[in-house]
């Protein structure tokens, strides 16, 4: 995953993001996110790409035993462990793709908007499943392919500055994307529908949820939530480790 986050123009901008500043109730996808969780009781979470640590709060609130959040920027988890600590927390600076895994340690696994920065997928399924206790629950959110393929992950505009259509290219063409983040060069990387899906039934998951985020009718004032509805821009998936 690269490691823009520790960027100090990135982290200004991105910490001035309604998410970022009022937590889970100002993220758009939190009403669809928030059922997909387990009950979480005596149970242990692993955040992977915790951020400021707000779902690892979540779950520490809901009762979970343990949690541990890791996130390959320092600046992310210097900013966790301000904001979000409670005794059952833990935070660690490390990347998704480093992470050991331990077998069968984790009751549910999850992942916010932190996926479509990691290439091989794939191995990171194989080694979710692997961490998960026999019927433990996945849930990820990840930018939709079909945003993954915008060209630029923009809209096109009219000449009044009004958003006329969003342009994908290369769907089938999985892998880097170079694009504008918060007024920074960010690389990402598409995945497309198929290989998310797949990724996971071939490695042994049941699919409980697959769900296109949509805003909230009382975030449709908000400027250009209107638009959000012209694409989907997140996928939301719960899955299940069949063991």
């Amino acid at each position: 995953m690269n490691n823009e986050y520790d960027n100090k123009k990135f982290f200004g901008e991105y910490a001035k993001m309604p998410r970022s500043k009022n937590g889970l109730t100002a993220a758009g996808e939190w009403h669809q996110l928030k059922p997909l969780f387990p009950l979480l009781q005596g149970k242990k979470v692993l955040d992977l790409g915790c951020g400021y640590g707000w779902h690892c709060k979540f779950a520490a609130e809901q009762g979970a035993a343990h949690v541990l959040g890791i996130d390959l920027s320092t600046k992310m988890i210097e900013e966790a462990e301000k904001r979000n600590t409670q005794n059952q927390i833990e935070y660690r600076v490390c990347g998704i793709e480093q992470y050991e895994y331990p077998e069968s340690m984790w009751d549910c696994v999850v992942s916010n908007l932190a996926l479509h920065y990691i290439e091989d997928l794939e191995k990171i399924f194989q080694k979710v499943y692997k961490t998960l206790k026999p019927d433990g629950v996945f849930i990820f959110n990840i930018e939709h392919p079909i945003f993954t393929a915008g060209v630029g992950q923009n809209w096109i505009y009219t000449e009044s500055g009004k958003p006329e259509y969003w342009p994908i290219d290369n769907y089938f063409f999985s892998g880097e994307r170079n694009t504008k983040f918060l007024g920074c060069d960010v690389i990402k990387q598409h995945h497309t529908l198929t290989q998310l899906l797949m990724g996971l039934l071939n490695n042994h998951f049941e699919l409980g949820v697959v769900e296109e985020a949509k805003p909230p009718k009382e975030m449709m004032d908000l400027p250009g939530m209107k638009d959000e509805l012209r694409r989907p821009m997140m996928l939301l998936v719960k899955a299940i480790a069949r063991k």
